[in-house]
C-alpha cells in the first residue's frame, strides 16, 4: 500500500498533460484534466529505493523489461515530464549524477569500442546512406535527413574557411562523411581519427575505393597520441561528449597545440546551457563515461587554452527533428532489430532516441557549434556571410 501511495504522488505530479495510468493490480487513476491520450501501464513494481536511487535507471530498465509500457507516444510524454516542475525529472531527491568515470586511453577505448562496434550493420539499419551519426542541418522542413546531414557537414567546412590544398584534422571522423567531403568539394588534405574499430575498417575502404589516399588517411588513435604535427584546420563533431569534465582541458590545449597560428577549429557537441550532467540510464546502457558539459563550463576550458571563441551555434531544434527521423527509420526495421538484436535490445534504442528527443525539444540539452581561432589571428573574415556558400 505505502508503494502504490508513493506512484501515486510521483506520477499525479509528473506530466503537463493528462496521463492514463493502469496499475499492476489493475487499478486506473487519470492525472490532469481532459482525455489522455496516453496510457502508461504498470506490470510490476519497481522498488521505491530504485527509484529515490536513481529515478533514469530504475525506470529506463523497467521499460526495457517489459514491466512498463506506454501507449502513446513516448517523446511526447517525455517532454510532458519536463515541462511539468513537479515532475520526477525535474525533482533534484530523484535526479542522481554518477560519479566521476575514468576517462583514461584505455577506458576511452574500451567506451567507445561499446557504443560504435555494435556493428556498422546496426548503424546501416537507420542512419542515412552518408553513415552521419550526429545533428544534421535542415535548411528547409523538406530537407531528407541524407541531404540535411550533408547540409550540416558543408556548414561545418564553410564555417572553418577553408581553402584548397589547406589540411584538416577531424577528432572522432566517424565513418568519414566529414573528411570525404572536405577531400571532395574543397580540395583540402584531411586526415581522421577515431576509436572505434568499425569506423576504421569503413573510411579506411571509402579512402581505397575512391583512390584518395593523396588527400585522405585515417587513423586508430585517442586525440591525446596526435603530436608533432599542426594542421590548418580542427573539426571535432560529437566528440567531447565522450572526453569528461575531468579532460576538458586538456581536450582543449590538444586543440590549440595542433592547431596553426591562423587556423581555425569548429567544435560539435551536445551542451548543457543550464551546467553538465550525466545520465544513470544512458551512462550503463548507451554511452558509458558519458558527459555532457554546461555551455559555460566548456567556454571556461577553451579560454582558458588560448582559444578565442568567434561563433557560437545552437541547433538544438535540428538534433530533435535529427533524432524523429532516426527512430522514425528503427520503427521500419523493429523486425530485423528484433531478429538480429532482441528485444529487449530494441526497447532499448528507441527509448533512447526518443528520450534525447523529447531531451532536446524541452531544452534540457542543446547541441552547440564553438567556432575557434588562436589568439591574436587576423586572418578572420569581418562578417558571417562567408559561412553560408
Amino acid at each position: 500500500m505505502l508503494e502504490k501511495t508513493f506512484y501515486k504522488q510521483m506520477l499525479s505530479r509528473s506530466f503537463a498533460i493528462p496521463v492514463k495510468v493502469i496499475y499492476w493490480d489493475g487499478k486506473e487513476e487519470v492525472y490532469g484534466e481532459g482525455t489522455p491520450a496516453h496510457t502508461l501501464t504498470i506490470h510490476e513494481p519497481i522498488p521505491t529505493k530504485e527509484i529515490i536511487h536513481n529515478a533514469s535507471l530504475a525506470l529506463g530498465e523497467a521499460y526495457m523489461d517489459k514491466k512498463i509500457e506506454i501507449d502513446g507516444n513516448i517523446e511526447e510524454l517525455i517532454i510532458a515530464a519536463y515541462e511539468k516542475a513537479t515532475s520526477f525529472l525535474n525533482n533534484s531527491a530523484l535526479k542522481k549524477w554518477l560519479p566521476k568515470s575514468s576517462h583514461s586511453e584505455r577506458a576511452s577505448k574500451e567506451d567507445i569500442h561499446s557504443h560504435y562496434d555494435i556493428g556498422n550493420d546496426f548503424y546501416n539499419l537507420w542512419l542515412d546512406d552518408t553513415l552521419t551519426y550526429s545533428c544534421a542541418y535542415f535548411k528547409t522542413p523538406e530537407d531528407s535527413l541524407e541531404v540535411a546531414q550533408l547540409n550540416k557537414v558543408r556548414h561545418i567546412l564553410n564555417k572553418l574557411n577553408m581553402k584548397p590544398g589547406d589540411t584538416l584534422l577531424d577528432i572522432g571522423c566517424g565513418w568519414g562523411t566529414l573528411i570525404y567531403t572536405a577531400a571532395k568539394e574543397y580540395g583540402v588534405k584531411a586526415t581522421g581519427i577515431t576509436l572505434s574499430e568499425e569506423q576504421y575498417a569503413h573510411v579506411s575502404d571509402l579512402i581505397k575505393a575512391e583512390h584518395l589516399e593523396d588527400q585522405l588517411s585515417v587513423e586508430l588513435k585517442d586525440y591525446r597520441e596526435v603530436k608533432d604535427v599542426a594542421f590548418d584546420h580542427i573539426s571535432s563533431v560529437g566528440m567531447f561528449e565522450h572526453v569528461g569534465a575531468e579532460n576538458l582541458a586538456e581536450y582543449f590545449q590538444t586543440i590549440e597545440h595542433l592547431l596553426q597560428p591562423k587556423g581555425t577549429a569548429l567544435v560539435h557537441g551536445i551542451s548543457r546551457q543550464q551546467g553538465g550532467a550525466t545520465n544513470g540510464w544512458i551512462n550503463k546502457y548507451i554511452f558509458p563515461g558519458g558527459y555532457v558539459p554546461g555551455v559555460a563550463e566548456l567556454v571556461s576550458r577553451m579560454t582558458e587554452n588560448n582559444l578565442q571563441l568567434i561563433d557560437l551555434e545552437s541547433l538544438r531544434l535540428h538534433y530533435q527533428k535529427t533524432l524523429e527521423l532516426w527512430d522514425a527509420n528503427f520503427q521500419k526495421q523493429l523486425p530485423i532489430i528484433h531478429e538480429r538484436y532482441g528485444e529487449r535490445f530494441a526497447r532499448m534504442w528507441d527509448l533512447y532516441l526518443q528520450a534525447c528527443a523529447a531531451s532536446f525539444a524541452a531544452s534540457n540539452i542543446d547541441v552547440v557549434q564553438y567556432l575557434l581561432v588562436k589568439s591574436g589571428n587576423q586572418s578572420i573574415p569581418l562578417t558571417r556571410t562567408y559561412m553560408e556558400k
